[in-house]
This record gives C-alpha cells, structure tokens and sequence, in this order.
C-alpha cells in the first residue's frame, strides 16, 4: 500500500489481511490515480480553480449554498476539526443528521482534514448507535442538533465517545459558533489515494453490522465509473433524491455524482413521495435516485405537469417490479435505471445505461466490473441458471476487523448475497436475497434485530421474523409472536408490540405485520425454521 498520511493507523491496522481481500481490477485509465488524493480536492476546489465560485452546489427550500460558500464551510469546519476538536490524520467522527448542506460540509471537511467518516442514520436509536462507536473506536461526534436526545443517550453508553459537537443551532459552543471564529482557508490533508476516508456500517443480516471500509479513490471511482458510463450525467444537471446520505446509494447519488461533475444537489430533510414531488416540481430537478416503492406511490400523485424537468430516474435498493417500469415509463416517457450496489462495494456495480435498458433487467456489469453466476462451490454457472452473483472491480469489500470477510470474498470475487440469472446476452436478473434480510421500501432491515428488540417485551415468549410481499412497499416485516400465558392476542397487543419495536430500534423496522401463533416450527435441535415460514406466506 502507498505509505499512509494517518498519524491515528487504527484503520489500517484493521484492514483484512490482504490475502483475504478480493481481486481488484485497475484495467481502465479512468480508474487510475495518483498516489497522493484527496478526494474532497477533487469533488470541490477544483471547481473553484475553473473560477465556479457562484455556482449553485446544495439548494434546499429555504437557501442555494454555492460551490464557493460550501468550499468556505468546509475549511472552517475542518479547522475546527483539527484545532478545537483535536482531530489527527486517521482519527474517526461519527456523523448524525438528516439531508441538509451543513451535513454534506461536515462530511466533506472530515475527509479534507484527514478524518475518517463515519455516517448514520438520523432515525437509529442509541443503542444502534453504540455498535458503530465502540467498533470503529470513535471519539468524536458532529450531529444535528434536533436529533441530541439518542446522541446523548449513546454517548452514555459508549466510553469511546469523548464528545458531541452539534450543528444546525445556536448553541455558543456548537459548530456554527466555532466556524465564526475559525479560518476560512485549509490545505488538504496530504492522503494517500488507499487512504480510508469512510467507514460505511452494513443494515446487518444477523443483528451485528459490518463496516466498509472506502478509500480516497473509492470515492471517485463510483463517480468515473457508474456516474461516467452509466448515468452520463452533465454539470446542468440538478440531482434529488430520497436516500439518506449514511447510505451510500444517497452519498453516492446526492453528492459525490453531481459535485464530480459541477452539478448541483436538492437536499430534502423529508422525501415522502409528495415532497419528492413537489421539490422535483419547484426546483427543475433532472435527475432523481428513490426506491421502486416510491416511483410506484408517486404514479397515482403525479399532476399533468409534475415530473416536467426530469430526464434521468435512477431505481435502486431493491428489486424494480417490471409493472412499476412500464407504469413509470407510460406516464413520463422515461426508462427507470434499474441498478443493484452494496455497501461493500459503495455503490452500484449493475446498471445499464438509458440505451440499453431492458425492462425487468437488473443490466451490465458497470464498465470496468466484471460480474458472473457461481454455484455453491464457487464455480461459474450456466447461462440462463439461477445461481449466487460473484462481482469484481476497482473496489471490494474491506470489512473492519469482522471474520465475516471469508465469507463475502471467495476466490477473489465479492459474493454479494443476492441469486440473479445471467442470460445470454450478458444481462442480469434479480431473482431474490439469498439471506434473511428484508428489503422494505429501498431500506435493509435485519429481521433478526426486530426479534431482539421484540424479545425485549415481557409478554413475548418466542417470535420470528421474515419479509413477507406487500403491494406498496415490497416487502415488509412479518412477526410471528407466541405469548406468555394471559397476554391477549389482540389488535389492542399487536400495537402494543410495534410501538414496543419503535422505541427500542429505528421507527421504520417496526413488523408492520403481526401474527400471534402458538408455537413456532422448529428443528428437532430446536433451531427456529424461518423458511418453514417463508413457505407457508409463499403459498398465500
């Protein structure tokens, strides 16, 4: 590896040994870079070197910050960072907000000031907030100040966490007042392009998650890949979207594609479908990255003139029904851009541009990526076979310090967890997840974690958790209960139990179906059979 500018090497040390990381593929010269990169210098200074200073960057309904009041908030935020906070080369800060621009600068000046980035979901509770602190070893938080009650609540459970700044307020030792009194001006941290500048932590099949590590160069090479080859998207452009930015599928899709290019961004702290509509409508977006559930919901709300300005609809995060494809297409005239990521591979490595889409086609492998259907001992499968999907490219997986790397990487390809068919034209199609995980509206959701926090309730006994079809949503967690003796299996106890859910874990991964049974099916070792389960809903 290039020599590291990490003062802090916790991450490097904890990197996979390199015989277990999968192969990578540098066989195209967009994909090369030199040894020295700083990721934030490419998506933001160079921009104002070619004189963009006024140029629309982050837009929201109430402000348009500029590529050269971005570039000023970040340096002072990453003075801040590494004077006030105390931050060296390699150190790790959590990061903890909704979309919003100050989110995107306090992101960015993490990685420009050599910090390690560590993004998450404004809806976890603390208790999912204390995993990442302790396995990342993180000391430093910056969150909105609106979401400080499960900071606080995580920092209590988290000796590594030494302290919170908050943001978006007007607290005198919050970071808007340090920014006021710090330098608008800061050099790059000197970092190596395999230098981590963000750790990416998975939605965890089994209740514990994994963390991704990324590079510098990760981070421009999703852009040079997918956004070069597949979107082809232009510095006209105007991006939005509905993915949080602690998800890669929106850091991707709301910043680093449209600030590659010069684009600008329509950041929405709430993105239901009528607001994805009306931003869309108010601010001429172009191009837009959602889930198929929320094209689906957005069809019946659509006005005879909303939709107008877009020329670009990217679907991802979960499988695009070829009904939701050809609904969309028929009202707008626009192909959906169907595309399958993971976390450990940052962003989306199966796509196909807007020529060559074919409906209920997941697509190609991006340009630079190679993808191919194995079977259990890892060997190619026939075309027109169903079988696990095996991808590799210029990025791979790299999970933090987990003995769960073995079984991601097999003989140097990245097993992503998913059956697909590969046809004879090279065109891949999604068949289902090969795990337990529930994909509901474009989120990932551990159904094993819903039982753990169900578990929690007195009046539970046993339960178990699937993912059972739903119209609008496409899939959405089911729990089967069985009662302590004198609970009632009423509708009174199933709203009990999901309001139990909502507190204990985020709000969305409550079982929004509940069925009370009186035993579960199980091994003769006694092993709960959830697919004994999945099969009696599949034969609904």
């Amino acid at each position: 590896m290039i020599p590291s500018a990490y003062a802090d090497t916790f991450a490097r040390d904890h990197l996979p040994p390199r015989d277990l990381w999968p192969d990578l593929i540098f066989d195209r010269p967009e994909y090369r870079y030199p040894d020295r990169l700083n990721c934030v210098s490419e998506l933001l200074d160079r921009w104002l070197d070619k004189g963009w200073h006024d140029r629309p960057c982050m837009i929201t309904d109430s402000a348009t910050v500029s590529y050269g009041e971005m570039a000023e908030r970040v340096n002072r935020i990453a003075n801040v960072l590494t004077g006030k906070c105390g931050l060296v080369p390699g150190g790790r800060v959590l990061l903890r907000s909704a979309n919003n621009p100050q989110f995107v600068a306090a992101y960015l000046a993490v990685m420009k000031a050599g910090g390690i980035a560590v993004a998450t979901m404004p809806l976890l509770r603390a208790k999912e907030l204390s995993y990442p602190i302790g396995k990342a070893k993180i000391a430093l938080a910056l969150c909105d100040a609106r979401l400080a009650e499960e900071m606080e609540k995580a920092k209590a459970q988290s000796p590594d966490l030494k302290r919170i700044v908050y943001f978006n307020g007007d607290a005198p030792d919050g970071l808007e007042a340090l920014m006021r009194r710090a330098s608008p001006r800061f050099t790059a941290c000197d970092t190596a392009a395999d230098d981590v500048c963000l750790i990416g932590f998975t939605s965890g099949t089994t209740g514990e998650p994994k963390g991704t590590m990324h590079f510098h160069r990760d981070v421009l090479l999703i852009a040079d890949g997918y956004g070069r080859h597949v979107l082809k998207a232009e510095a006209s452009d105007r991006f939005i979207g509905s993915p949080p930015l602690a998800f890669t599928f929106g850091l991707g899709g709301l910043v680093i594609f449209p600030m590659r290019v010069g684009a600008s961004s329509i950041l929405l702290e709430k993105a239901a479908p009528d607001d994805l509509i009306g931003a869309i409508d108010k601010h001429q977006a172009t191009i837009t990255f959602t889930a198929p559930t929320a094209y689906r919901a957005m069809l019946a709300k659509l006005g005879r003139q909303s939709g107008k300005s877009l020329r670009k609809c990217v679907s991802a995060g979960e499988t695009l029904p070829k009904a939701v494809f050809d609904a969309w297409l028929d009202r707008t005239g626009i192909k959906l851009m169907d595309g399958i990521g993971a976390t450990e591979m940052l962003h989306i490595f199966i796509g196909a541009p807007e020529d060559k889409i074919r409906a209920g086609s997941t697509g190609l492998p991006v340009p630079g990526y190679q993808a191919r259907i194995v079977d259990a001992a890892g060997n190619e499968a026939p075309r027109g076979t169903p079988g696990r999907l095996a991808v590799k490219g210029p990025i791979g997986c790299r999970y933090l310090d987990d003995k769960r790397q073995r079984n991601y990487v097999e003989k140097g390809w990245n097993i992503t967890g998913d059956t697909f068919i590969q046809d004879e034209d090279g065109y891949f199609w999604y068949q289902a997840r090969s795990d337990d995980m529930i994909i509901s509206a474009g989120y990932n959701i551990s159904g094993p974690e819903i039982e753990n926090a169900l578990l929690t309730h007195p009046a539970i006994a046993e339960c178990a958790v699937i993912g059972v079809a739903d119209e609008e949503r496409g899939m959405v967690p089911k729990a089967f209960i069985v009662l302590r003796p004198g609970n009632p299996k009423d509708a009174q106890m199933v709203k009990l139990l999901q309001d139990h859910v909502k507190a204990e874990i985020a709000p969305y991964k409550y079982p929004r179906r509940i069925e009370f049974r009186d035993a579960l099916p199980k091994t003769q070792t006694g092993k709960l059979q959830r697919f004994a389960l999945r099969a009696e809903e599949a034969g609904k």
